[in-house]
């Protein structure tokens, strides 16, 4: 039986290698992506410089009042589309997608669906 400290240890060992991966892509920015069990947030990050482009988080206020009552996928996908328009704003229009240790699935690919429909290449 593995401990939580095993499981723990294999999901950084997964987000580190994606990293490592998207490190030697260092022309385009990268779109990280944080899930917890109730919200989801996004961030554009250039690695060069190390700073944030653009973010968006379901914790906003506008987000939280528009998406009152909807379910977890829909608040992703407004979430997505809303980094991408932000995204825009501030000039980057392509990035590297880092879905760290979570899988191409469910919440994380309404938001990156979301993101490429709102005119975000990756």
């Amino acid at each position: 039986m593995t401990s939580t400290f095993q499981k723990h240890q294999r999901r950084r060992g997964k987000a580190t290698s994606l990293r490592e991966k998207l490190r030697s892509v260092t022309s385009r920015p990268r779109l990280s992506v944080f899930r917890s069990l109730s919200n989801i947030s996004v961030q554009i990050i250039d690695d060069v410089r190390g700073h944030t482009l653009a973010a968006a988080s379901s914790q906003e206020k506008d987000v939280r009042t528009a998406t009152k009552g909807m379910r977890k996928t829909d608040v992703a996908k407004k979430v997505g589309a809303l980094v991408a328009e932000r995204a825009k704003r501030a000039g980057v229009s392509a990035v590297a997608f880092d879905r760290g240790s979570y899988k191409y699935h469910g919440r994380i690919k309404a938001l990156a669906d979301a993101a490429r429909e709102a005119g975000l290449q990756f």
